[in-house]
This record gives structure tokens, C-alpha cells and sequence, in this order.
């Protein structure tokens, strides 16, 4: 079998499966087996495809069938313009959270010192460590696989992160004070969560997803207490659901915090929550 005739297969076997992005998720299954580049596809795709890698494009096609989502099927993924490992254990990085990363860069001062919550995969972080060599960056989750997979992704992309264990505020020193803030929390309803598409019900960690009846259960806990971790003028900034800016917001100013704002993302939807002690 030539190469162009393995990409129809795939693109035929996920649109009967009802993959949306068949073509897309097609050939981004190929390249991961082929390395191919677009550019390289197009002047070797007469050539014959290896029996080896055909197998494995196979087992990959039939995966992506069954709605598991191509960034644990290959094992990687891309945020921030940084290559990250990903698996069931985290939350696959998405675009939409870049806004909540250009927020907290916009607001922490130099040589500050900033605090990830809820870092699973480690993305955020990261890409406010990698962006910023100069702060000193904490990151935290409840999840011990979560943090060793972000501990490879710090290697991985050249940086120095203190990672911690715990939950929100009890992973660091009851002391410690920070000029930023940032997370992204757990905010799926509990009713919203038996509607998520299989991609994200069926194989993304519910610890990571669900919070509460109204998603609002972790903003109330993490709100609340991250004044006391706050340098005068420190900065909290959550990622929220699109329906959810009203409630957070409402939750900072009952927490004190002044200068409130809802940043929304490229799509024009409610992103991100930021509040100034």
C-alpha cells in the first residue's frame, strides 16, 4: 500500500466512525508514524508505506475511531508554541487556556514569584517559566502521576519549577506569599459533565473536570484563601467555563479583591477571571 492510499483508509474509516475532523485527525495520525511533514507528504505519497507503520497507523486509526483523542494516542501535543507529553493522567493542553497565560505575563512583575494551581500537565506554568526566566515559578496539584508528568514536561522544555503536591494551598508553605497567582481548576457541573462529547468524558481524568453541582466548588475554596498567599497588589487569575465569569467574579469581591475583569478569548467567549489584591 502507497501512502496516499493509507491516508483515504483513514480518512474513510474516521468519517464512518463520526470523527468531525477526520481528514485533519487522519493525517495527523500519519505524521506521527511517518514523520511527514505536509510538504514532504505531497512529494512521497506514490511512496510505499513500511508494513511495520502501516500496522501501527492502523492501531492508531482504530483508537481515534473509538473517540480517544489523538493527543493520547500519539502521546504529545502542543501549547504555547512549547511540545509537551500528555496522557490520560492530565488534561490534554488547549488553546483557549493560552489567554489565561498571556494574562498572568501581562501582570507579574519581574523577579516575582508566581503560583500554578491545579497545574496538572505542568502547560501553564511552563509557558510563564519558559516566557519568563526571571520568576521564581511553584506549581501544585492533587495528583501525583499529574505531577510527574509535568515535572518531565519542565525538563523537557528547559525549566526551573518547584512542584508540589497537595490541595490548592495546602501543597505550599502556609507562609509563603506570591505576586501572582494563576489556575486552571476543575469547573464542569455536574449535570454539564454527562454532556461532554467522549473525547473528554470517556478519556480525560474526571478528578480534573468535575466540580460540584454548579462547577463552582474549587473557585469557592481557591478564591477564599488566596488572599492570605497574595503580596499587596498580587494578581489571582482563574480560567473559567463561558457562563461561569458573574459567579467568580462575584466570589473576588466578596474575597476583597479590587479591579475585577473578565478577559475573554479569541472566540469571543468569557476565558478568564482576574482579580488585584
Amino acid at each position: 500500500m502507497v501512502i496516499k492510499e493509507a491516508l483515504d483508509f483513514g480518512k474513510k474509516l474516521l468519517k464512518e466512525a463520526g470523527i468531525d475532523d477526520h481528514e485533519t485527525d487522519s493525517f495527523l495520525l500519519l505524521e506521527a508514524v511517518t514523520g511527514l511533514s505536509k510538504t514532504q507528504y505531497l512529494l512521497s505519497k506514490e511512496q510505499e508505506l513500511d508494513e511495520g507503520k502501516w500496522e501501527t497507523y492502523k492501531s492508531y486509526l482504530l483508537r481515534r475511531a473509538a473517540h480517544e483523542p489523538c493527543q493520547y494516542i500519539i502521546g504529545n501535543c502542543e501549547f504555547y508554541g512549547l511540545s509537551f507529553l500528555v496522557s490520560p493522567k492530565v488534561l490534554i493542553p488547549r488553546q483557549d487556556t493560552e489567554v489565561l497565560v498571556e494574562e498572568a505575563l501581562s501582570h507579574i512583575p519581574k523577579k516575582g514569584r508566581g503560583l500554578d494551581l491545579c497545574t496538572g500537565s505542568g502547560a501553564v506554568a511552563i509557558a510563564i517559566a519558559h516566557s519568563r526566566p526571571d520568576i521564581d515559578m511553584t506549581a501544585t496539584d492533587l495528583s501525583a502521576d499529574a505531577l510527574e508528568l509535568a515535572e518531565e514536561n519542565s525538563k523537557r522544555n528547559g525549566c526551573r519549577i518547584e512542584f508540589r503536591m497537595g490541595d490548592l494551598f495546602q501543597a505550599v508553605d502556609p507562609d509563603a506569599k506570591f505576586d501572582l497567582i494563576v489556575s486552571n481548576p476543575p469547573y464542569i457541573s455536574d449535570e454539564e459533565y454527562k454532556t461532554l462529547m467522549p473525547e473528554v468524558k470517556d478519556f480525560e481524568p474526571e478528578l480534573a473536570l468535575k466540580a460540584g453541582k454548579e462547577g463552582l466548588d474549587v473557585y469557592q475554596r481557591l478564591v477564599r484563601k488566596a488572599p492570605e498567599f497574595l503580596n499587596g497588589g498580587g494578581w489571582l487569575l482563574v480560567e473559567i467555563g463561558c457562563f461561569q465569569g458573574p459567579a467568580v467574579s462575584e466570589l473576588m469581591e466578596k474575597a476583597g479583591f479590587e479591579e475585577i475583569k473578565i478577559i475573554k478569548d479569541l472566540a469571543g467567549l468569557d476565558r478568564v477571571v482576574a482579580g488585584r489584591k
